[in-house]
């Protein structure tokens, strides 16, 4: 029999002091900023507290952790450039009319949650979504650019609205 049949699983502590230096060099060297990369270690481990997994071996939890750490990095990306977006359209408001420090951090974090909701549906269906909802374009003009037909769009746009409404 062998012997890692009757082993125990090793628990969130032992993985999280047998890798955590290695995911946080990882991700040091894949992001290029220490911080980040221990922000993101931690999620990781965080994440493990709150769904906990057991794994055969030590090359099978860093796989795991890595391509968990590697959707953490593409989710803070993501963050970065909604909120750079955003800081780029009130750079380019007249100083009258940019809203309150509190109404911007409503604003980003709303599109930040919009941001999460499309990135789980269908990319086409999602840009859609923006362009006929955010950016006020005719069916016409969405289909046109989306190389689908108005028909199409319409239901691109219910989809998505589904989802959202779903996930709230």
């Amino acid at each position: 029999m062998n012997t890692l049949d009757n082993a125990v699983p090793p628990n969130v502590e032992t993985l999280y002091s047998d890798h955590h230096v290695w995911l946080q060099s990882w991700l040091r060297r894949r992001l290029g900023n220490a911080a980040d990369a221990a922000d993101l270690a931690h999620d990781a481990f965080l994440r493990l507290l709150t769904v906990p997994r057991s794994f055969g071996s030590a090359p099978e939890a860093r796989v795991y952790l890595r391509t968990m750490a590697g959707g953490l990095c593409v989710d803070l990306w993501r963050r970065r450039q909604v909120e750079q977006a955003w800081l780029d359209t009130l750079a380019a408001m007249p100083q009258a009319h940019v809203p309150s420090g509190e109404h911007q951090t409503m604003v980003l974090e709303a599109l930040q949650e919009i941001d999460r909701m499309l990135c789980k549906v269908p990319v086409k269906a999602a840009h859609a979504f923006v362009m006929a909802v955010g950016c006020d374009m005719t069916d016409k003009e969405v289909a046109e650019e989306l190389g689908v037909s108005t028909r199409m769009v319409r239901k691109y746009v219910a989809q998505v609205m589904l989802h959202c409404l779903r996930a709230r």
